[in-house]
């Protein structure tokens, strides 16, 4: 995992397929690619088989954008709609088993920082609410109290849409789902609460409306849990097909839900927002 694994040996590179030149020759291995950039490079991950007007496969799109350095970044998840899309990238994708993501990434990046002291190397899980916040739940809670450094991102599509439409423990109280005719009992979890409890440096929340606060968002988690440990984004990605949502109105309901109750959250501890105001310093020096 380094920017070498994509270069060919010398004199390979014109045999190669073009979608793996422009890769090479084209995309954001070491240099920080913009939001208004999109559409102008060769990005991580361009294909996948999630449905059509997918808002999770749009968010993961631009979480591939928001990764600091994505040549030295490997990415966690397990069974779900969004490893359809993430194992598509172009960045190490580790498999774990249902339920324990966090423990694995947990083992990864204390691997990496012993292999690669003088390296920044990061370490991301991101999957669903049943991979994280019901079959996950034991070890998300133990890698947050231990304050691992890795970036932790669910995508919150409220639903198991996986498997048919069974609810979740993010799913809303009342809710009524295919698999779930008479309607969620519970209340659904308070993941940020937990987060706040944990005491994480960085806590958001967030829906994929605006593209450049979510590749903003992933970059500060990111860095603050380089520096200070685990980190968190929830990030609203509803899935059309178990709601029934038309495909030209995904991102009309992405905008009604942040209007109605998943507003931009951002929690910044104290020493985190100074470390992030020391690398906006340093970037707007550059």
């Amino acid at each position: 995992m380094s920017l070498d694994t994509v270069k060919p040996s010398p004199g390979f590179l014109e045999h190669l397929p073009i979608e793996y030149r422009d890769l090479v020759e084209h995309g954001p291995y070491g240099q920080q690619k913009k939001v208004t950039d999109l559409g102008k490079f060769k990005e991580l991950g361009e294909e996948h088989p999630m449905c059509a007007g997918c808002a999770m496969s749009l968010f993961i799109r631009l979480v591939f954008l928001g990764l600091p350095k994505p040549e030295h970044t490997v990415i966690v998840g397990t069974a779900g709609c969004g490893r359809l899309a993430i194992s598509q990238g172009n960045v190490p994708f580790v498999y774990g088993n249902y339920g324990d993501t966090n423990a694995v990434a947990t083992g990864i990046k204390r691997g990496l920082e012993l292999r690669f002291p003088e390296q920044d190397k990061d370490v991301v899980v991101m999957c669903g609410d049943g991979g994280l916040v019901d079959i996950g739940f034991q070890g998300l809670m133990h890698s947050w109290f231990r304050h691992e450094k890795f970036t932790t991102i669910l995508l919150d599509n409220e639903v198991y849409g996986n498997t048919g439409g069974q609810e979740s423990g993010m799913t809303q109280k009342g809710q009524i789902m295919k698999m779930s005719p008479r309607g969620k009992k519970d209340d659904k979890m308070d993941m940020m609460g937990l987060a706040k409890v944990a005491k994480l440096d960085y806590v958001a929340r967030i829906t994929p409306t605006n593209p450049s606060r979510v590749v903003r968002t992933v970059k500060r988690a990111i860095h603050v849990a380089r520096e200070f440990g685990s980190t968190y984004v929830q990030a609203y990605t509803s899935c059309n097909i178990e709601y029934s949502i038309p495909t030209p109105d995904v991102m009309q309901d992405a905008f009604d839900m942040e209007k109605e109750r998943y507003g931009f959250e951002e929690i910044i501890s104290d020493r985190a927002k100074a470390y992030l105001d020391e690398i906006e310093k340093k970037k707007k020096k550059k």
